[in-house]
């Protein structure tokens, strides 16, 4: 796009696919809640209130977990471009209501994991269907769990089928308290379907839920399944957990997820989100007694090794950016 402010040494024209880079993170339905504002000599990541989910998401946690995988997908690909990012998360009155800014800090040459999770951001998919029944082998599952902890925050691994039975019936149980909720129906209605540029078109939304399913899914009116296609017996699932509460932990436990969904890709799997455990309180108390009661966890994946997807839709990136702050 023209006629972009230049920024951290970059002229108008890079800025957009910094910003286009960062648009590619994943997000509740698909609302990507996200804003940006260049100001001077940073960029400002800020939350889209209009994109808010109050019934699903009453605390906004995966809104600033969404903001935070954008915030990495941007620092990534400024990263890339040889430039350091300085982050700071929650400013405050350096930049009122910003999550984050995002300064120069020198040149560095991207190394090769740049590089690698760089490629990933393109092909990387909230893949909602089926897997292959394939082992996860023990060296992928090191690097997930290498991933969130380069980004200060911890990936359970859920092995025990104990406590993979008992997950089970807490998604489940999340699942039967949404699905009783009006409000949240009608949100996961006003974000399902044909969308020009956001949301979950039906041929991302996997295919439809059935009785047999071990695991509670949301039902995205996409296709139904052919006969005999089910989910996957035993897909790889992880709780991605921060080790305090608040924003700061969120926004952090968002880049955390973005590493490890941009690793899982590079290492030929996809993932897809089970949150209901997460959006019900009561529910996630009690995921967070079932894991230890310290750590807190922040969202539940499947990973796997599954079939192409198509990409979701994405808002432009000039829908994204707010009025710009000249340097003083």
């Amino acid at each position: 796009m023209t006629g972009l402010t230049g920024v951290l040494g970059l002229d108008g024209h890079e800025v957009a696919e910094v910003l286009a880079v960062a648009t590619l993170a994943p997000s509740v339905h698909n609302t990507q809640p996200w804003r940006f504002r260049l100001a001077g000599d940073c960029i400002e990541l800020h939350a889209d209130p209009a994109r808010r989910l109050p019934a699903t998401d009453p605390e906004d946690r995966e809104l600033r977990l969404a903001c935070g995988a954008a915030l990495f997908n941007l620092c990534l690909a400024l990263r890339a471009r040889g430039i350091r990012p300085l982050v700071t998360l929650v400013p405050g009155g350096d930049a009122p209501g910003a999550l984050a800014t995002i300064r120069r800090g020198g040149h560095r040459d991207p190394d090769d994991e740049t590089r690698e999770l760089v490629r990933a951001v393109p092909i990387r998919r909230s893949n909602r269907k089926p897997f292959r029944d394939a082992a996860i082998p023990a060296a992928h599952r090191y690097a997930l769990v290498r991933a969130a902890e380069q980004e200060r925050s911890w990936l359970h691994v859920v092995t025990d089928h104990g406590e993979r039975a008992r997950l089970q019936g807490l998604v489940a149980k999340a699942h039967r308290i949404q699905r009783e909720d009006p409000a949240v129906r009608a949100e996961l209605a006003e974000w399902t379907g044909p969308r020009s540029d956001d949301g979950v078109p039906p041929a991302s939304g996997g295919i439809r839920p059935a009785p047999q399913d071990e695991w509670a899914l949301r039902d995205f009116q996409a296709v139904e399944r052919p006969p005999g296609k089910d989910y996957e017996s035993d897909p790889l699932v992880v709780v991605l957990c921060s080790f305090q509460e608040g924003p700061l932990a969120e926004l952090q436990a968002g880049q955390a997820l973005q590493r490890v969904l941009l690793t899982a890709t590079s290492l030929g799997m996809s993932g897809s989100f089970m949150s209901q455990a997460i959006e019900v309180r009561p529910v996630r108390e009690e995921l967070r007694r079932a894991i230890g009661g310290v750590i807190v966890p922040q969202t539940v994946l499947r990973i796997g090794f599954g079939s192409p997807v198509p990409p979701a839709p994405r808002r432009s990136v000039g829908d994204l950016l707010m009025d710009s702050i000249s340097p003083g």
